[in-house]
């Protein structure tokens, strides 16, 4: 890894959601610390989310495993009446992979979450960034400037590492096999704490399940979604 800390832990951005728990669970697995960070931004899904990630971690019963690392960047001054912030309107199943995007995701999630590495001498922080993702925010260019900065910023540099960003969500999916993967939330209008069913995330979630040619364990407020978007 060129130099960096390999007896130390390593941060992972962790949302709750499949690809983040895989990430997870496979840096586990291959025998490295980790430091998980959850970055609640104040949108309508967190608080469902937050638990789901708290559930999942409290599954893994590992020595390896530091305390969640709960890190707070709110956005409503940023985003005002938006679905992320209402609750209502969110995109819909069959809505394309642009109807989800939100202005400056990446650089919020990463920002604190980098200097809060620097400061705890932990050299690199990974992302669950797969192949597929179309986002600019989502490039290796984007990544390693933004790495850069931050090391100005800090005086310590932090590598944004992507060890996903060469797979599809199909091969992602096979490296979750063995990890309690009913135990995430990929949802962005959840009902009364459940998946909705009906929503862009939802149908995505649904399909990956059918990807890796497994069962859907989830429990959808609605009827199954099924997914527009080809995941590869």
């Amino acid at each position: 890894m060129h130099g960096q800390n390999q007896a130390g832990p390593i941060g992972v951005l962790l949302s709750g959601g499949l690809d983040s728990a895989i990430l997870l669970g496979d840096l586990l697995r291959s025998g490295r610390r980790v430091q998980p960070i959850y970055v609640r931004c104040g949108l309508v899904w967190e608080a469902v989310e937050q638990r789901a990630a708290e559930s999942f971690l409290a599954s893994l019963r590992t020595g390896k495993l530091d305390p969640l690392v709960v890190l707070d960047m709110p956005v409503g001054d940023l985003y005002g009446d938006h679905w992320s912030t209402l609750g209502r309107g969110a995109p819909g199943a069959a809505s394309p992979d642009d109807a989800v995007y939100l202005p400056g995701r990446n650089p919020l999630l990463l920002v604190k979450p980098l200097v809060w590495c620097a400061a705890h001498g932990i050299d690199r922080l990974a992302l669950a960034v797969l192949k597929s993702n179309p986002f600019a925010d989502a490039t290796p260019d984007f990544f390693a400037a933004f790495a850069s900065a931050m090391a100005l910023a800090t005086g310590r540099r932090v590598e944004v590492a992507r060890p996903f960003e060469s797979l599809s969500k199909k091969e992602v999916m096979r490296l979750g096999e063995g990890l309690p993967l009913e135990l995430t939330f990929s949802c962005i209008a959840p009902k009364n704490g459940k998946h909705c069913g009906q929503c862009n995330k939802c149908a995505e979630r649904a399909a990956a399940f059918r990807l890796a040619g497994r069962g859907d364990p989830t429990h959808y407020a609605a009827a199954s979604p099924r997914a527009s978007a080809d995941l590869g």
